[in-house]
């Protein structure tokens, strides 16, 4: 038997945005929920387009959206690539579900928590924990929350399965999203005794998709691939050109400062910041460049701007 990868747009909609009962087990598993009053019962799948209430803001698509009993709104998404833009997209669109639930006129009161489920198959942090939750906390000394956003954060690469062995069905989840790709050929035992993760495994076979979605599955991961190889290479030339830059900055600052201690802080200072920029413009400047590429090979604003993490409209003024 052969496997597609379930990290794919194309199979990760599939599986968690076609059949409830798996988004229902996949967010009871991965929400930091304290007890079981908490947990969703039932869904309902709402549009993944959030669209403003003023026709001339910024319009945004998620992989899988929803809400429960409740009224809870919950936004899944499966990024392949880390950007310094990601997390203010991810509070955006929280934000946008959560006053969209109100119209004029309506209390306040009705407005219900939205949850924003990230999993990103890249690092971003220098934490050691996979596991990152977000929330609205008072930092002097209540530490009281404000309920309303829920923003979670997982990087795949650092998961390991003895990491949450106090939650079965957040390892077995977990395990699906990373142990399983087109090299799979048997699917180990522990995650074929959960008959969630046994039918979300039969929505990757292979042989359950039409030429069409294979070779949009295969292009998918061409774009990825083409996307990090130009990434690498803007970070390896943004740090060249940062340090260049870095160390003529400083030798200006530690002149400036003057011979026996400016000059040491002033090139260290000035390395730091050039370094810092250039990678930062190096890397914008080769993101542009993929996306233009992208944008003239006819491929669609959505996936451009999930492989990029460029926004819809700075890909429209390519």
């Amino acid at each position: 038997m052969k496997y597609l990868d379930p990290k794919a747009d194309l199979t990760f909609k599939k599986v968690f945005g076609e059949h409830q009962d798996l988004v229902i087990s996949f967010l009871n598993a991965l929400l930091p929920f304290e007890n079981a009053e908490e947990e969703i019962k039932s869904v309902e799948y709402l549009s993944p387009e959030l669209v403003p209430v003023n026709p001339l803001r910024k319009d945004s698509v998620v992989d899988v959206r929803c809400r429960d009993g409740l009224g809870r709104q919950f936004i899944v998404e499966m990024q392949m690539m880390w950007t310094s833009e990601y997390k203010k997209r991810v509070l955006f669109n929280a934000s946008k579900a959560y006053i969209s639930q109100l119209g004029k006129g309506e209390k306040f009161e009705l407005l219900q928590p939205v949850y924003s489920l990230n999993l990103v198959n890249d690092t971003f942090s220098s934490s050691e924990r996979y596991y990152h939750d977000y929330r609205i906390v008072e930092v002097a000394e209540t530490r009281e929350v404000i309920d309303g956003l829920r923003l979670i954060f997982i990087e795949l690469p650092k998961f390991t399965p003895g990491s949450y062995m106090e939650k079965k069905m957040q390892v077995l989840w977990l395990r699906y999203l990373t142990e399983i790709d087109e090299k799979t050929r048997q699917i180990s035992q522990d995650l074929l005794d959960n008959p969630d993760i046994v039918k979300a495994v039969g929505e990757l076979e292979e042989s359950s998709f039409s030429d069409g979605e294979l070779y949009a599955y295969d292009h998918f991961w061409d774009m990825v691939r083409t996307s990090r190889m130009f990434i690498d290479g803007a970070l390896k030339d943004g740090e060249r050109r940062g340090m260049e830059k870095g160390l003529q900055q400083g030798l200006e600052k530690g002149m400036q400062l003057g011979i026996e201690k400016g000059i040491a802080e002033g090139i260290a200072q000035g390395v730091a910041q050039g370094v810092a920029q250039g990678v930062a413009e190096g890397e914008r400047k080769e993101r542009i460049k993929n996306a233009r590429a992208m944008k003239e090979s006819g491929i669609q604003t959505e996936l451009i701007s999930r492989i990029t993490g460029l926004t819809s409209d700075e890909i429209a003024s390519l």
